[in-house]
């Protein structure tokens, strides 16, 4: 993490330091898309989003990592120690594991129920024993936890121009939509975990079973029926998106460049999913470097301007010009985003 977000977020023990460094090099080497919305956030708020991520992350990877060789005994016992951790860890308010230590700062500085991580962790032993859902309403319950929780976490980081009850469920319901692009994205490699996130009656509802998705995954080989479960999965994910959009107008104003990126960013997941004909089965959709250089750069615009309409706020000599300490923080973004477009 960078001196300057750390220092902006008036974070200054060196061990807290050094736990925030080791969440954001958790989001950027695993979350591209999700840094790179996030570098559009000003400094300040930079590392409570890392540290929120990196919590998400490492639970994650005890229950998905392929190339780990930990039995579901194993996992399920490492995610036992991780909420006693996260116990611990909110309830004293320091850990002497960094991710823990990163996120309980967190919690406290802005207020996050520890509900939310609690039902996270829930949602993510289930992924251990449930290995597929009978329809929408039964997946809804378990993202509920999975992904509507996310939302929720940050949502407070995020901040809001009214009552912040009044933005939960449209960040509630970003965070599912999200997933539901995570889902349909990974099919084939949730398939390998033993997992299909599609619920069994909308396979039905078009002739089709898990079987003769593993079999398509296993040969290669196609099939329309399942092509057909897919653009109606992908239906689905936008009503989603649909729900969650006025909830972006509903941010502070400096944060909406951040989470509309986010936003044009994922739902173009499913743009990719389609143009590529539904082939996410045997291979991975990928939203070109070029667009998301794009529609970073249109965020950084949006980022300036918020800007400089809360400097004309705060009187004529402060717009039309960005301060010394804000200067730093456009040109790394600008230089991220330039690598992203070679």
């Amino acid at each position: 993490m960078t001196v300057r977000e750390l220092d902006a977020a008036g974070i200054e023990d060196p061990a807290l330091r050094a736990a925030y460094t080791r969440c954001r090099g958790l989001n950027a080497q695993h979350g591209k898309t999700y840094f790179l919305a996030t570098r559009l956030l000003p400094v300040d708020r930079r590392p409570a989003v890392h540290a929120l991520y990196g919590f998400a992350r490492w639970a994650d990877d005890i229950v998905d990592d392929l190339d780990s060789t930990a039995t579901p005994e194993e996992r399920a016992r490492a995610l036992v120690e991780l909420e006693s951790q996260l116990e611990s860890g909110l309830r004293h308010g320091r850990s002497a594991e960094p991710v823990i230590r990163a996120l309980a700062d967190t919690a406290d500085r802005y207020g996050i129920e520890s509900r939310h991580f609690t039902d996270f962790l829930a949602s993510m032993r289930s992924d251990l024993t449930v290995g597929g859902y009978a329809s929408y309403e039964e997946l809804g319950r378990y993202m509920h936890g999975s992904a509507a929780v996310i939302g929720l976490q940050m949502l407070p980081v995020l901040g809001t121009v009214g009552p912040r009850e009044e933005a939960a469920g449209h960040a509630a319901a970003l965070g599912v939509a999200f997933q539901l692009t995570n889902f349909l994205r990974d099919v084939g490699e949730d398939l390998d975990r033993g997992r299909l996130y599609l619920p069994t009656d909308l396979l039905a509802a078009h002739g089709v079973d898990r079987d003769r998705f593993e079999w398509s995954r296993r040969t290669g080989r196609r099939d329309g029926r399942i092509t057909a479960v897919l653009r109606a999965a992908g239906n689905h994910n936008r009503t989603v998106y649909r729900d969650a959009l006025p909830g972006i107008a509903m941010l502070a104003p400096v944060s909406r460049p951040c989470i509309r990126t986010a936003f044009v960013l994922y739902s173009g997941i499913l743009d990719a999913i389609e143009a590529d004909g539904y082939a996410v089965l045997h291979r991975r959709a990928v939203v070109p470097r070029r667009r998301r250089a794009a529609v970073a750069l249109d965020g950084l615009a949006r980022v300036l301007t918020a800007r400089a309409v809360a400097r004309l706020r705060e009187g004529p000599a402060a717009a039309g010009r960005i301060s010394a300490a804000a200067r730093p923080a456009v040109t790394g973004t600008a230089r991220a985003v330039r690598k992203e477009a070679v």
